[in-house]
């Protein structure tokens, strides 16, 4: 008996080692693991909410743009009720109006702005229209934006 155990001895540790060997070789499953795929789950619901958020914040600029933008016939109505007050002006005796026989322009010759000028800039601040008349001093000034917007805060 001690002879079997010679022999089966050995060949079942060689069997051992090889079994080991092969296991250790074998590929092993490559599949994604749950902290894997709990980041990719993760990055999928981050991106719908970004989407989300965006098109969120897209809609709301839109309704504040609708509210505070006016809309173009608006602005000719507006424009339509300057020109009838400078005519209006006009022809009580205030001043020449813009476009009539008589009117300097925005700059009198000693390089300052004509008071009728600054009354026009001064009825587009009060209302509400600094954009306006910002860009319209800077028009017939040359002036640049800083300081036509402190002469537009100042009215």
């Amino acid at each position: 008996m001690g002879d079997v155990l010679l022999v089966i001895l050995p060949a079942l540790i060689l069997a051992a080692v090889l079994w080991a060997f092969a296991t250790a070789l074998k590929p092993r499953d490559f599949g994604i693991s749950d902290a894997e795929r709990y980041q990719q789950e993760l990055a999928v619901r981050s991106q719908a909410h970004y989407a989300a958020q965006v098109q969120a914040a897209t809609a709301a600029r839109a309704r504040v743009d609708a509210v505070t933008r006016p809309s173009q016939n608006e602005q000719q109505q507006s424009q339509q009720a300057d020109h009838a007050r400078s005519a209006l002006r006009a022809q009580t005796g205030l001043a020449p109006a813009v476009g009539q026989p008589g009117y300097q322009g925005p700059l009198l010759p000693g390089g300052q702005l004509n008071p009728q000028f600054a009354l026009q800039l001064q009825s587009l601040a009060r209302d509400g229209k600094k954009i306006q008349a910002i860009k319209l001093l800077r028009q017939a000034t040359h002036s640049d934006l800083l300081t036509a917007k402190k002469y537009v805060d100042r009215l």
